[in-house]
């Protein structure tokens, strides 16, 4: 039987017939992530319904989200909650693969899709610093806080076609006797080294946002806890960095590499970080712990009469 046949419907493991893999992806681990993530998705639309913080579904429908707080058209939302499923998805290819292993469709539809989720993730994380910026003020980030939303957002976009187009070429020369799956691999890596460049350039403008804060006092005007909220941003963001990292060397070294051949490196540098980094926002929400924008104007105008008076000598405790 030839490979494209194999490829076809779900045929059984055939002893001395590889599969795309490397080896047949784990049926427990597949259900596991499935129910994981499906969970974590259907918190977070109950979550951002519950407290009208609409701007907090990009971190249940994905990166399209935004757009559909700005502009919230019918269409907007099929194609937004079209992108929610796409972790779920993936996995559910490789639970698939896991009756069918040799099914090229099972196999396209996971490589298609785990390897361009977090794109979908991070940009929550972005509108995120933004709505912090807004709440404390243009002095605290060197960017105007919509400009993180349309230069990194852009950048994710990028990287997203880049590495689905490399995801295509190179998942469809395996299927081929002989493919050369080199030039798919490339461009994969290309688009993942260049999100890789662009979340770095984020983590250094977060940093200096940080510092700024801390610098003009600016987190004092927050009346609630934030410091659990900006450790989950900071915690999301590392778990897709390093989630990145260790896509870029999987792929570099080929498909028949040590890395992408050893399932359990992918459940723990792929599935687990990612399943950390959208569920964290679960436990520590920002519907629940981001102050609103009114509550801050107001103590920013206290806190303003009050250096205001302290200025000209005259302080509460004077009069």
């Amino acid at each position: 039987m030839s490979k494209q046949e194999l490829g076809m419907g779900c045929k059984p493991l055939y002893p001395g017939v590889s599969v795309s893999y490397g080896y047949v992806p784990t049926l427990g681990a597949g259900i596991a992530f499935c129910t994981l993530f499906g969970l974590s998705m259907i918190l977070h639309t109950a979550q951002f319904c519950w407290k009208r913080t609409w701007w907090c579904s990009v971190f249940s429908i994905g990166a399209m989200g935004e757009w559909h707080t700005l502009w919230p058209t019918p269409s907007t939302r099929i194609i937004t909650h079209s992108h929610a499923t796409v972790e779920v998805l993936g996995w559910a290819g490789r639970t698939w693969s896991s009756k069918c292993p040799y099914n090229s469709n099972a196999f396209l539809m996971q490589i298609s899709t785990l390897i361009i989720a977090p794109t979908f993730f991070t940009a929550g994380i972005y509108v995120l610093l933004g709505r912090f910026i807004q709440i404390l003020g243009r002095e605290s980030s060197i960017l105007k806080p919509s400009l993180y939303l349309w230069i990194f957002c852009t950048c994710d976009v990028i990287s997203l076609v880049v590495q689905a187009i490399g995801g295509g070429m190179a998942s469809g020369e395996s299927n081929k006797v002989n493919g050369n799956t080199k030039p798919g691999t490339d461009v994969m890596v290309a688009g993942i080294v260049f999100q890789l460049f662009s979340i770095t350039i984020f983590v250094l403008c977060a940093a200096d946002f940080i510092r700024r804060s801390m610098r003009h006092q600016l987190l004092q005007r927050l009346s609630g806890s934030v410091v659990p909220l900006f450790a989950a941003m900071l915690l999301s963001i590392v778990c897709i960095y390093i989630r990145s990292i260790y896509r870029t060397i999987e792929l570099s070294q080929g498909w028949t590499g040590y890395l992408i051949t050893h399932e359990s490196y992918f459940i723990g540098l792929d599935g687990a970080m990612m399943v950390v980094a959208v569920a964290i926002f679960n436990v520590l929400h920002p519907g629940w712990l981001l102050p609103s924008s009114e509550s801050v104007g107001e103590k920013r105008d206290i806190t303003s009469s009050a250096d205001g008076e302290e200025t000209n000598g005259v302080s509460s405790s004077q009069l």
